[in-house]
C-alpha cells in the first residue's frame, strides 16, 4: 500500500478531474490525503480519500464573487493571491509532510506548494494539469487582443513584486511563467488527449496524455423534445443575467428543450415566469444533461468543454478568460464548434440552429470524442501515480 498526498487549488475544474483518480487508487489499496476546502469536503471525501482543510490558509477563501470573477482575468491580482496563499500553507505543509511521509505528492499545476515542500523534503511528485500543458508552443493558441497584452505589461512591475516574495522565503521561482507554465523536467498528468493538446509533440515523455477524467452518474435526466439545448457558464463567471434573459428570449417560441444552469449569484425568480420549454436550475448534473444534449451553449472553461466533447455534443462558445479562450479556439480549430460572436436572441438563435444543421460539428466533436475515450483515463494516471511511488 502507497501513502498518497493531494495538493488543489479551491476549483471545481481544477478538483473534478482528480477524484475518479483517487478512486482508483482507493481501489487499488493506497491511502490517499487530499489537502482542499470545504466546499469540496463531501465529494472528495466520497471519492474515499482522507479530506484535509486549507480554508483557514487560503485567501481565495475571503474573496467577493466579484473578486472571485477577477481570477482568471487578471494575471496580476491571481498571481498575488497565489503568492499569499502559498506563503501561508508552506509551515502547515512542510510540518505535516514530515510526520505523514508520504511515497508521492500529487500537485495541480497551480498549488505550487505541493512541488515545493516535494524538493525540499525529498519526496516523489507528479503535476495534476487540469487545463492544456503550458509551453511557448502551445503558448500561441492563447490569442491576446492589443488591450489584454497592454494590461498584462502595466501589471509586471507588481507580478516582479509579489515574485520576489516568493524568493526571499527560499522559492526557486523565476518568473510568473514559472508558476503558469509547464515544469517539462517534472512528471506530469494533463487531463486532455494527446491529439486535442496543442503541439503535444513539443513536450517531453514524462507527460502522460490521459484523457478528461470523467465521473460516473447514476442520476438519468429526462429529454423531453427532440432537441435539447444546454446552457451553463461554469462556477466562477456565472453572474451573467443579460445572458440568460437573451437565451430565454432566443429559445422560447421554438420547440427546443433548454436547460439553464445558472448558479448561486443569480437568483431563479429574475425568470419568473418561465416558458414551458425552458427549464432554470441553480445546479443540475452536468454529465447527466450533456449524454441527451444536442447544443451545449458554454464558457469553455476546460472541465465543462472536454465534458461536452466527450459526450460528441457540439460547442456554442462565450469564454470569458485568457485560458477559456485557448480552450475555445482548440474547438474552433477542430470545427466541433462555434465562437459566440454577439450575444443578443437572434445571434443565439441563428448559431444554435447552425450547429444543429450542420452534422460536420457533431461528427468532429465525435472524433474528438473518440480520442478521449481511446486515452488511459483515471486509470492510467493512476498507473502513472504509482509508478512515481
Amino acid at each position: 500500500m502507497k501513502k498518497i498526498v493531494f495538493f488543489c487549488i479551491p476549483a471545481h475544474g481544477h478538483t473534478n478531474p482528480t477524484l475518479e483518480v483517487v478512486k482508483e487508487l482507493v481501489s487499488c489499496g493506497n491511502e490517499v490525503i487530499y489537502y482542499s476546502y470545504n466546499l469540496f469536503k463531501d465529494k472528495i471525501e466520497s471519492a474515499g480519500a482522507k479530506f484535509v482543510s486549507c480554508d483557514d490558509f487560503d485567501m481565495e477563501q475571503k474573496l467577493t464573487p466579484k473578486d472571485s470573477a477577477r481570477i482568471g482575468k487578471d494575471l496580476a491580482f491571481s498571481t498575488k493571491i497565489l503568492v499569499d496563499t502559498t506563503l501561508l500553507l508552506d509551515e502547515k505543509v512542510c510540518s505535516d509532510m514530515k510526520r505523514i511521509k508520504p511515497d508521492c505528492i500529487v500537485y495541480d499545476s497551480m498549488a505550487v506548494w505541493g512541488k515545493t515542500v516535494a524538493i525540499k523534503l525529498g519526496i516523489p511528485y507528479i503535476c495534476s494539469t487540469t487545463t492544456f500543458a503550458f509551453n511557448k508552443y502551445s503558448a500561441k493558441i492563447m490569442k491576446q487582443s492589443p488591450k489584454d497584452i497592454i494590461k498584462m505589461l502595466f501589471s509586471m512591475p507588481k507580478i516582479s513584486k509579489d515574485i520576489k516574495r516568493l524568493q526571499e522565503k527560499g522559492y526557486d521561482i523565476k518568473n510568473v511563467l514559472d508558476l503558469i507554465g509547464s515544469d517539462e523536467k517534472a512528471d506530469t498528468i494533463v487531463y486532455t488527449s494527446r491529439d486535442f493538446q496543442p503541439f503535444s509533440e513539443t513536450f517531453p515523455e514524462n507527460f502522460s496524455f490521459v484523457g478528461p477524467s470523467i465521473r460516473k452518474t447514476s442520476e438519468v435526466f429526462e429529454k423531453k423534445c427532440d432537441k435539447l439545448i444546454y446552457i451553463s457558464m461554469g462556477t466562477v463567471n456565472n453572474d451573467m443575467l443579460p445572458l440568460y434573459k437573451n437565451c430565454i428570449s432566443a429559445f422560447e417560441n421554438t420547440d427546443y428543450q433548454v436547460v439553464i444552469s445558472i448558479g448561486n449569484i443569480v437568483s431563479k425568480d429574475e425568470f419568473m415566469p418561465t416558458p414551458d420549454n425552458i427549464e432554470i436550475h441553480s445546479y443540475v448534473d452536468q454529465i447527466a444533461v450533456l449524454k441527451k444534449a444536442d447544443v451545449f451553449l458554454s464558457h469553455c472553461g476546460m472541465n465543462s468543454a472536454s465534458e461536452g466533447l466527450y459526450f460528441s455534443v457540439p460547442l456554442l462558445m462565450l469564454p470569458q478568460t485568457t485560458e477559456q479562450k485557448s480552450v475555445a479556439e482548440r474547438v474552433r480549430q477542430f470545427s466541433a464548434g462555434m465562437m459566440l460572436e454577439k450575444t443578443d436572441p437572434e445571434s443565439i438563435l441563428k448559431a444554435t440552429e447552425k450547429l444543429i444543421s450542420d452534422d460536420t460539428f457533431k461528427n468532429n466533436a465525435k472524433n474528438i470524442s473518440n480520442g478521449f475515450k481511446n486515452s488511459s483515463g483515471a486509470k492510467g494516471a493512476a498507473e502513472k501515480i504509482l509508478s512515481i511511488c
